[in-house]
C-alpha cells in the first residue's frame, strides 16, 4: 500500500506576545500606589482621603488605556516595562500628595507667592499627558530605524534645546528653564533622549574609526589623535553648558551618554578611561571659578559645617536629606509620619528622594533603586535582542541616560556626588520630566517590539515539487 503526501515548509514558531502577563503587572502596579495613598491619609488624618476614588480610577484608566495601546501596535514588546513605569509615576503621585498635606509647605508657598497651590493634581495631568505622548510615540512611530534619517537634524535640535536657558534668566543659581508665560519647561529633560538618537546614528556609522588603535600605553590602546575629535568636542560642549548655565547635572548627563555609547559601539575601554580623565577634569576645572558650582562642592564637601557661610541653601538641603535618611531607620517611620518637608520647597523635586528614604526606610528606599534597576536592565535586555545596530545603539543610549540620571540624582541627595539639580524621574514633580520619560520608555517599548517579533515565515519556492513518501 503506498500513500502520498504533501511535505510544504513549516512556519516560524509563534512567539509568546507576553500582553496578559503585561496586564496582571500592572493591576499590582496600579494597587500598590492606592494602597499607598490609603496609608498616607490614614497616618495624617485617620480616615479614608476624599480623592482616593478619584485617584485610583484615574491611574487605573491611564493604566488600561496604555495597555490596550501596547497590545494593539506592540504586541511582542517587553511586559515589564510598563508596569514598572506606572508603579512609579504612581508612587511619586503619593509621595507628592503627602507634601502638599504638609504645614510647614503650605506656609512657605503663602508667605513666597501669596496663596498655597497644590501639586499632586498639577502631576496627575502631566502624568496623562505624558502617557498621550506614550501613547502617540507607539502609533506613529512604525518603526524605530526611521529615526536614523534625522541623524544631523536631532544634533542641531539638540543644540538649540542645550543653549536656550542661557538666555532666560537662573533659577535657583542655574539657568535649566524656558519661561513661556506662566509654563516653565527644562530642555535637558528632552535633549537626552534628542543626543541618543543622534549619538547613534553617527557612531553606527564611524564605530569602525573610532575602534582603530594606533599604540598602547599602560596596558590602554590609545586611539588615533584624529579620531579623539568627536570626544573633545563633545567634552567641550558639556563644559560650556557648565560654565554658562551652571548645570552641572545636564552636563554629567551629556557627556556620560556619549561615552557609554561609544564604549558599547566600539568595545574599546580606553574610551571609558579618558572620559572620565576629561569629566573630572572639566567638573574641577570649572569649580575653581564657578561660585555656584563652588558652593554645591562645599556643601558635598562638608553639608553640616557650612551651613552659616552658604547663602545658595545647599548645605541645609543637603544636612536635612541626611539626617531624613538617618531618621527613616531600615523600615521607615511610615507614609505620612516623616519630617522631610523641612526641606522647604525642593522636597517634592529635587529632594524627592529624601522623603522616600525616611518613610520608606533603608528598604523601601533600595526597592525604589531596584525598580529603577530593573528599567534599565529591561532596556539593555532590548539592546541585545535588537537586530539592526541602530536599535541596539538606542536601546542602549536611551538605558544609560536613565541610569546616570537616576545615578546623579540618588547620588547628590544621598552625599555620594555633588548636588546636581535634576530629577528624579516619574517620581520627583516636574512636567518636563514626566513627559520626556514617558516617551524614553514609548521608544524603549517600540524598539523591543520589533526585536521580540518572529521573524516572518519563508515564502514557499514557486519551484517545489510534491514529494511522494512511499509507505509499505
Amino acid at each position: 500500500m503506498s500513500v502520498v503526501t504533501n511535505t510544504t515548509t513549516i512556519g516560524a514558531i509563534e512567539a509568546p506576545s507576553r500582553r496578559n502577563t503585561e496586564l496582571a503587572m500592572l493591576a499590582f502596579a496600579v494597587a500598590i500606589p492606592i494602597f499607598a495613598y490609603l496609608n498616607v491619609g490614614l497616618a495624617i488624618n485617620g480616615k479614608v482621603p476624599t480623592g482616593m476614588l478619584g485617584y485610583g480610577l484615574g491611574i487605573g484608566l491611564l493604566a488600561g488605556i496604555a495597555h490596550l495601546v501596547v497590545r494593539k501596535f506592540a504586541p511582542y514588546a517587553d511586559p515589564l516595562l510598563l508596569p514598572l513605569a506606572t508603579l512609579l509615576n504612581g508612587l511619586g503621585l503619593v509621595v507628592i500628595w503627602r507634601l502638599d498635606q504638609s504645614p510647614k509647605l503650605i506656609r512657605l508657598s503663602k508667605l513666597a507667592y501669596g496663596a498655597f497651590s497644590p501639586d499632586a493634581p498639577k502631576q496627575l495631568l502631566y502624568s496623562a499627558i505624558g502617557i498621550a505622548l506614550f501613547l502617540a510615540v507607539l502609533i506613529l512611530l512604525k518603526d524605530h530605524r526611521i529615526l536614523q534619517r534625522y541623524t544631523y537634524i536631532s544634533m542641531a535640535v539638540a543644540l538649540i534645546l542645550l543653549i536656550l536657558p542661557a538666555f532666560f534668566p537662573a533659577v535657583n543659581g542655574a539657568k535649566i528653564w524656558i519661561s513661556l508665560g506662566p509654563f516653565t519647561i527644562q530642555p535637558g529633560e528632552f535633549a537626552k533622549i534628542i543626543i541618543a538618537i543622534f549619538f547613534s546614528g553617527y557612531l553606527m556609522v564611524k564605530r569602525d574609526a573610532l575602534a582603530l588603535a594606533s599604540r598602547r600605553f599602560m596596558g590602554l590602546y590609545l586611539p588615533r589623535g584624529r579620531d579623539l575629535g568627536p570626544i573633545l568636542a563633545v567634552w567641550a560642549m558639556s563644559i560650556l553648558i557648565l560654565v554658562f548655565e551652571t548645570d552641572l547635572g545636564t552636563s554629567l548627563l551629556f557627556f556620560g551618554v556619549f561615552i557609554v555609547m561609544l564604549y558599547v559601539a566600539t568595545e574599546r575601554t580606553s574610551w571609558i578611561v579618558f572620559g572620565l580623565l576629561m569629566s573630572a577634569a572639566g567638573a574641577v576645572g570649572v569649580a575653581t571659578f564657578e561660585p555656584h558650582v563652588q558652593g554645591r562642592v562645599n556643601a558635598w564637601l562638608d553639608p553640616f559645617g557650612c551651613y552659616k557661610t552658604d547663602k545658595t541653601g545647599a548645605c541645609q538641603q543637603i544636612g536635612d536629606a541626611l539626617l531624613s535618611f538617618g531618621s527613616g531607620g531600615t523600615l521607615g517611620t511610615g507614609l505620612g509620619q516623616g519630617h522631610s518637608d523641612l526641606i522647604g520647597f525642593a522636597a517634592n523635586s529635587d529632594f524627592v528622594l529624601s522623603t522616600v528614604g525616611e518613610e520608606f526606610g533603608l528598604a523601601g528606599t533600595m526597592a525604589f533603586l531596584l525598580l529603577y534597576g530593573l528599567i534599565v536592565e529591561r532596556g539593555v535586555r532590548t539592546a541585545l535582542a535588537a537586530r539592526d545596530p541602530f536599535g541596539k545603539l538606542l536601546a542602549i543610549g536611551l538605558s544609560g541616560a536613565f541610569a546616570i540620571q537616576v545615578f546623579v540624582v540618588a547620588g547628590g541627595v544621598m552625599g555620594l556626588i555633588p548636588l546636581t539639580g535634576m530629577t528624579l524621574p516619574f517620581v520627583a514633580y516636574g512636567g518636563s520630566s514626566v513627559l520626556a520619560n514617558w516617551v524614553l520608555i514609548g521608544i524603549l517599548i517600540r524598539i523591543s517590539d520589533t526585536a521580540r517579533r518572529p521573524a516572518p515565515a519563508p515564502a514557499p519556492s514557486p519551484d517545489a515539487e510534491m514529494t511522494q513518501v512511499v509507505r509499505p
